[in-house]
């Protein structure tokens, strides 16, 4: 009796310890697994605090967002990946004013769209995957109609503009041209909405479509969607530009009658041809009238085709104030390709190659009469005069 009393006691307490630590061991892994679940549940939500936390404690004026090097490069990761450089070919053919116009390229213009389209489409195959916090930034964002919009002018730099502001952090834009404003505009704003990127508070909504500055409809509509739209216009010496606009139809249409027989309507007399969409299209103090009874003009911007080549930074800079962003797009951005003649990116965001605009960009400009040139010039003063007044700047085209 007392032998197997003994036994009893020597076996409870040999059991005691392995049942103590069994019990830890059952505690420690609850433990675990509710702090594993917890983590798993904070780090979900980490990139939208850190983002959040950063927009809040952002102002939203770019001037006083100067802290640290540091700190932009922290917060530049911690952002949806902006947009990579395109390489697109905007080869559209400008609609004109609804007024009567002689358009070469009117049986192109839904073709060359559509190859945009697709350009676009085999550019986001070919994108790099985004990082997971990129990707959960940009799905937590939403859709907006756009704050700020490249009106124009078709030859003008628009695309190069466009591909260079992608570079910003802060800025989201679709790459295709949508042409609400001026094709589309019966699909309804939803429909319009629904083609923009998501972006997250503070970041700005953009879409480049430069046939709306020539537009009748489109400063009216675009009002109509919000007054406080940005508006950016792109200009450049209207001479260059016509024959520019003629050596990309020329590119299409090798048949076509020469630049001279297009240019006047009376070769004799001298009477420049304006229904001509070439030519129209330079008028620049006209298209700007019919946008002045819609918009101030503190909410347009005139970017310098010419200087976007020649001081790519300056101008981007310009454009930066102008939306009320850091100033991040700078000269360490770009470097000059002397084989196209244009500036490019030297390392676009998500690629470790420079990048420039596609072959189709450049295109030699076919030899025009100088006697043609100099009197395109004589017709385009006045309005070159007027437009400047207009602006309060000089472009020095003449």
């Amino acid at each position: 009796m007392e032998y197997s009393l003994v036994c009893h006691n020597l076996y409870a307490l040999s059991a005691s310890p392995v049942k103590k630590k069994l019990a830890l061991l059952g505690i420690m892994f609850l433990l675990w697994a509710y702090m594993l679940y917890s983590c798993v549940g904070y780090c979900a939500t980490m990139p939208s605090l850190v983002v959040d936390s950063y927009r809040v404690k952002e102002p939203e004026h770019a001037s006083r967002r100067t802290e640290s090097g540091g700190r932009a490069d922290l917060m530049s990761k911690l952002l949806p990946r902006p947009q990579g450089w395109v390489d697109l070919e905007s080869d559209y053919d400008e609609p004109s004013l609804r007024t009567a116009s002689r358009d070469l390229s009117a049986n192109d213009v839904d073709g060359d769209r559509g190859d945009e389209w697709e350009d676009q489409a085999r550019v986001d195959q070919r994108s790099p995957e985004p990082s997971s916090l990129s990707s959960f930034s940009n799905g937590s964002g939403s859709k907006k109609l756009p704050q700020a919009i490249i009106i124009g002018v078709k030859k003008g730099g628009t695309r190069a503009l466009l591909e260079f502001l992608r570079v910003h952090p802060d800025i989201r834009a679709v790459g295709a041209e949508p042409h609400f404003f001026d094709r589309n505009y019966d699909n309804g704003l939803e429909w319009y909405r629904d083609l923009m990127p998501k972006t997250l508070e503070g970041q700005i909504t953009m879409e480049k479509t430069p046939s709306y500055f020539v537009t009748r409809e489109a400063p009216a509509r675009i009002s109509a969607m919000s007054r406080d739209t940005k508006v950016i216009v792109v200009v450049r010496d209207p001479v260059t530009r016509a024959i520019s606009d003629y050596t990309q139809t020329l590119s299409k249409k090798p048949d076509i009658p020469s630049f001279e027989s297009l240019t006047f309507k009376n070769r004799t007399t001298g009477l420049i041809d304006t229904s001509w969409s070439a030519i129209q299209i330079g008028i620049y103090a006209k298209h700007l009238d019919n946008w002045l009874q819609y918009f101030p003009m503190e909410q347009i911007l005139f970017v310098s085709g010419e200087r976007l080549i020649s001081d790519p930074a300056g101008e981007l800079g310009r454009v930066q104030d102008f939306l009320g962003l850091k100033r991040i797009i700078t000269d360490k951005h770009f470097y000059f390709n002397q084989t196209k003649g244009f500036p490019c990116l030297k390392k676009a965001e998500g690629s470790s190659k420079p990048h420039c605009l596609g072959k189709t960009k450049g295109r030699v400009h076919p030899n025009i009469d100088p006697e043609v040139v100099q009197r395109l010039r004589d017709f385009y003063r006045p309005f070159n005069m007027k437009f400047y007044q207009m602006t309060g700047h000089n472009f020095g085209w003449d």
